[in-house]
């Protein structure tokens, strides 16, 4: 027993714990903190995002502001996206890639705009897990002479509140008007009276947003929102939305020995229309030479559900392996992701999964599983 609670003091946790722990959530350990995995029931948060609005307590993210001239073009050559594109007060959902062109960590650039100066704004958002490898990795590529990078992830709070009604339940303590955001829009707002960070982002397949701000007004808010009813969720519930609509999992389904070409995230790629990029090389020769596996979307027969670890087989040999499952709540039947060689990768494609030492049939379905009808346009 002594051992576990020193382990327990050893995980980080956010402003909002207590909170949680007066709300009875249960909690575990994630990417160093200790995480609410449910507060009422996976199924019952789960189901509160998809037909009214949930949030999550997800200050244990990353949190960087880099400022300087020039700033996204020097940003270019960090990711496979084409940054160019983005107006202020837009987003981009990107990669950080190593010269194997494997995945460093799955970020969102949040573009601010640029002042009379020529000074550019951007706002980083990191997993947990990888914030301090992350961090190491842009102050090694940026000349930090002309780029001045600010880890807020410590003294910033970052709550998301996800679903349907999401916007009813936080405009009234918003002074700007949030209906006009699109999605990956963001703006400075005031929030209870204070400064905030909005942005129409999210990790559930539905609409919704996620505020940063300071500590004290966090916890103002999630009280705020609790007593208008928005229902306090968990890792476990955020788990079975982001799978339902096929979101990677960074260190599950996606690492730095995958290339988003071979994670389906070939959208983000753009060799097109940007110049050299660490890990273009790599990229380019996958594009033409087509990758050698993919990771799919299966669904699996009954209630047998594949975990991630599990074996994929092909006429009964072994050809891949499970990243991510689970019971859909919303479906209704088992769901996973899994690499498996591109011949097999196809829609339509029987397999199998060994659940437990047994051999279960599997089916390549199409992503997302789940499409909501509520999200807003970008």
């Amino acid at each position: 027993m002594a051992n576990q609670e020193d382990n327990a003091q050893t995980l980080a946790r956010t402003v909002l714990y207590q909170l949680g722990v007066e709300l009875k959530a249960r909690f575990t350990s994630f990417g160093g903190w200790e995480m609410p995995v449910q507060f009422s029931g996976i199924s019952r948060e789960h189901e509160a995002v998809r037909n009214t609005a949930g949030m999550f307590d997800i200050s244990h993210m990353g949190k960087f502001t880099l400022q300087g001239k020039n700033l996204i073009s020097k940003l270019q050559s960090l990711v496979p996206s084409d940054l160019s594109r983005l107006q202020p007060h837009q987003a981009q959902y990107t990669v950080l890639l190593n010269p194997q062109g494997g995945i460093i960590d799955d970020i969102i650039v949040y573009y601010q705009g640029e002042d009379t100066s020529g000074t550019q704004r951007v706002l980083i958002i990191v997993n947990a897990a990888t914030t301090g490898k992350d961090k190491a990795w842009l102050l090694q590529h940026l000349d930090q002479n002309e780029v001045q990078f600010q880890d807020l992830s410590p003294e910033k709070a970052l709550i998301a509140v996800q679903g349907p009604k999401a916007i009813q339940y936080l405009q009234p303590f918003v002074e700007q008007d949030l209906q006009p955001i699109k999605a990956f829009g963001h703006l400075q707002a005031t929030v209870l009276g204070k400064p905030a960070f909005i942005a129409r982002t999210g990790y559930t397949g539905e609409d919704g947003f996620e505020v940063m701000l300071d500590s004290d007004v966090a916890v103002e808010l999630w009280q705020s929102l609790y007593d208008a009813g928005v229902i306090p969720c968990g890792l476990g519930a955020r788990d079975t939305l982001r799978l339902e609509a096929a979101m990677a999992l960074y260190g599950q389904d996606i690492d730095d020995t995958t290339t988003p070409l071979e994670a389906g995230l070939g959208w983000l790629v753009h060799l097109d229309t940007k110049g050299d990029f660490i890990g273009r090389p790599v990229l380019e020769q996958q594009k033409a030479t087509r990758v050698q596996r993919r990771l799919v979307g299966l669904q699996t027969q009954g209630r047998n559900i594949a975990r991630h670890g599990y074996q994929i087989l092909s006429a009964g040999k072994v050809v891949g392996e499970v990243t991510s499952g689970t019971l859909s709540p919303t479906l209704g039947y088992p769901i996973a992701l899994g690499y498996v060689p591109t011949k097999v990768a196809t829609v339509g494609q029987q397999l199998e999964v060994d659940i437990r030492g047994k051999a279960y049939p599997a089916v390549v379905v199409k992503r997302p599983f789940y499409r909501s009808k509520n999200r807003v346009a970008n």
